[in-house]
């Protein structure tokens, strides 16, 4: 199962101008879920010449229940937006949020 956890889903309809990677390689288990996957996508949306790119940056977590995706932040963030974001997970607890977040989120999709 995969799971576009966006309000509109065609916002990533498309390759990802850039990718982090978190995990790859690993598995690990939180609760009953296998994580297999975890990457940071970089979509850019448009360009405003005052404020620069609007990005989104989703998180994408694969597990062996499925797969999410979501938004992790939006908005006019600047350059090296993605960089950013990757260091700030990995360098304080936003790893666990992030991977809470995609159990909640593919538990509440297949409980429908």
């Amino acid at each position: 199962m995969k799971i576009i956890d966006l309000h509109d889903p065609e916002r990533v309809n498309r390759n990802p101008d850039d990718i982090k990677i978190l995990l790859q390689t690993g598995n690990f288990i939180q609760d009953e879920f296998t994580i297999s996957k975890i990457e940071l996508r970089l979509y850019t949306e448009k360009l405003d010449p005052k404020n620069g790119n609007y990005s989104l940056i989703t998180s994408f977590v694969q597990t062996d229940k499925g797969s999410v995706e979501m938004i992790y932040d939006e908005g006019f963030l600047g350059n090296n937006v993605l960089s950013r974001a990757f260091t700030f997970l990995t360098t304080n607890l936003g790893l666990s949020a992030l991977v809470l977040r995609s159990i909640i989120s593919i538990r509440g999709n297949t409980s429908k």
